[in-house]
């Protein structure tokens, strides 16, 4: 089979994105606290070991959870508009929202593109590693949903900045960096590499917590927000030191009748099988795909390997390969 992959257009950068920040301040209080960011590159973690940069995370918006005042971000009319011209598109279904909270990571964190979603198949029935296979082999475009991403900053802090390979991995990247405060870059996150990078304050070194630390407002008159891991305060810090971003995220489709004509044109097991299995034997590789092998390592390093994920010019060292 043919790939048809390519890599998306550059993002659109948006300027002074919410009017009222401190709706955004309300939200982060009621929804206090926020725990150490987790991911599929990380399952095995032992839940007492301070092993997590202080990377705070919480969904906002997504499956059953709608938090009040979400809508704040999730039906932001600007970045509708922002995403239509982006993709010449008619029809955005928002999904997801989640905040980060960062602060004292004089590292990096991982560069990477966002988890690819295909009709059929995601996170919820295909292991992580098998998906991102079949989006760097560019055979599944077909049953690919377009993902538009948002990512919205509150405050500028030490360091704090974001690269990007708007021109794809083989060339330097992007950063956006300073003057980040109520910005947003709007595009496709999924195809784009991109990587957050350090955060201060630099003067404390990597400050690592465990699995069940949490992060909230101090509530003691000092406006500080607390770290406590394990019932012990182990940080403080005021929110304008804390670096705050907003991801939202939404399905596109170019016209509803477009989203109706492909919604039941689902890819099974099967279906992935026979479509690898094609292009491995018209590549002349012995290589063959089997289901029963996916969960295994030397199996999906092989697959891998054929179809490789590139590694952007310019990356740096992740905190998580520290």
């Amino acid at each position: 089979m043919e790939s048809t992959f390519r890599y998306p257009d550059p993002p659109i950068q948006l300027e002074n994105v919410i009017e009222d920040l401190g709706e955004v301040v309300g939200l982060l209080e009621r929804n206090a606290p926020y725990n150490p960011l987790r991911g599929w590159f990380r399952p095995d973690q032992d839940p007492a070991a301070a092993t997590n940069p202080m990377w705070f995370q919480k969904t906002w918006m997504g499956g059953e959870i709608a938090v009040e005042g979400s809508d704040l971000f999730v039906q932001h009319e600007r970045v509708f508009e922002t995403v239509r011209q982006f993709y010449d598109a008619e029809v955005v279904v928002p999904h997801t929202l989640f905040v980060n909270l960062m602060a004292a990571i004089p590292e990096c964190g991982p560069v990477h593109t966002d988890n690819p979603l295909f009709r059929g198949r995601d996170r919820l029935n295909t292991p992580m590693r098998l998906l991102r296979t079949m989006y760097w082999s560019g055979l599944f475009a077909g049953w690919a949903t377009d993902q538009a991403t948002s990512i919205w900053w509150m405050n500028d802090v030490g360091g704090g900045g974001i690269a990007y390979w708007a021109d794809g991995p083989e060339k330097p990247p992007k950063r956006h960096v300073g003057a980040m405060a109520n910005t947003s870059i709007v595009g496709d996150n999924h195809g784009m590499f991109h990587q957050v990078e350090s955060v201060g304050p630099f003067d404390k070194g990597t400050h690592l917590v465990s699995p069940v630390a949490e992060l909230a407002p101090a509530n003691d008159g000092s406006g500080d927000w607390a770290v406590t891991d394990g019932g012990v305060e182990t940080y403080r810090a005021p929110l304008d030191e804390i670096r705050v971003s907003v991801l939202w995220k939404a399905h596109v489709f170019p016209t509803e009748e477009e989203r109706r004509r492909v919604e039941k044109d689902t890819l099974s097991y099967a279906d992935v099988a026979r479509i690898f299995d094609e292009d491995l034997a018209e590549q002349g590789a012995d290589l063959r795909f089997d289901v029963d092998r996916i969960e295994e390592t030397a199996f999906m390093d092989a697959l891998a390997e054929v179809y490789p994920e590139p590694v952007p010019i310019g990356s740096r060292k992740s905190i998580f390969d520290i």
